[in-house]
């Protein structure tokens, strides 16, 4: 492996940090070296009937999210402009097939023993309406706009949501969340990076995607004032959350 990819050619990095090579030395071990998810002797705290519900609620979005990303990280290989994006988004999809499973089995942990019921009862409306609206972007062949709703918009929303968790999870669920968020960081990075190159060179997709944000804008931010109250986040955690989620955006230019 590279000692510094930084120091590549644009096309070398590009190869070499989409690769399932990458992947394999430098993250897929962030969940493989755990037992789903957490260390294999971490030990369940006690958490009262109240904040296992609330955490429930919490776990049962996060498996809408993931889902999410995985159903169009997979539809979205399909219409991936060149070679490099697909296999970069095969190490997705494995990724999300984790993260998915991780979060089922925590449920299962606090006693769910129907998870496809409770998320039904508890997903948050505005979620499931955005995940609906990606999947029809990749339907359509949408390729910057299913990238921009998915590897910017979601991974940035779940990045700034996970990160705060785990600050003040318990045990089990922190060290759950510090795995995932870590590919977070990386899906995102790759959202930034192609959307970055395409935008510098059209004015159009810039124009494009600042028509399109407000949609998304208004079903994240709902989805994050759900996801708040479940966490007990006072209104100024809840803005800076806001405001983190919104980092992403503003880095490609795309709040004017």
């Amino acid at each position: 492996m590279i000692d510094d990819v930084h120091e590549l050619r644009t096309d070398e990095f590009l190869a070499e940090v989409h690769s399932f090579e990458f992947w394999f030395q430098s993250i897929e071990g962030y969940l493989s070296d755990s037992t789903w998810g957490h260390d294999a002797d971490a030990e369940e705290e006690a958490i009262d009937d109240e904040d296992r519900d609330r955490l429930i609620s919490v776990l049962c979005n996060y498996c809408v999210g993931e889902a999410a990303a995985l159903e169009a990280a997979s539809g979205m290989i399909q219409i991936a402009p060149d070679r490099h994006s697909q296999i970069f988004l095969a190490t997705q999809v494995a990724d999300e097939g984790r993260h998915l499973e991780v979060f089922l089995h925590r449920l299962a942990e606090l006693g769910v023993t129907d998870a496809d019921a409770e998320i039904a009862k508890r997903a948050s409306p505005s979620l499931l309406v955005f995940k609906d609206r990606l999947l029809e972007l990749v339907s359509g062949k949408d390729w910057e706009s299913a990238l921009f709703a998915q590897n910017v918009v979601l991974e940035s929303l779940e990045f700034v949501v996970f990160r705060r968790h785990a600050a003040e999870a318990d045990t089990i669920t922190s060290q759950v969340l510090e795995g995932v968020i870590k590919d977070e960081r990386r899906h995102m990075g790759f959202g930034e990076n192609e959307l970055g190159r395409r935008l510098s060179r059209s004015p159009k997709l810039q124009q494009r995607l600042r028509d399109f944000r407000p949609e998304l804008d208004a079903l994240v931010l709902a989805t994050l004032k759900e996801t708040a109250h479940h966490l007990e986040l006072d209104a100024e955690e809840e803005r800076v959350l806001g405001k983190g989620y919104l980092e992403s955006v503003e880095r490609l230019g795309l709040l004017g």
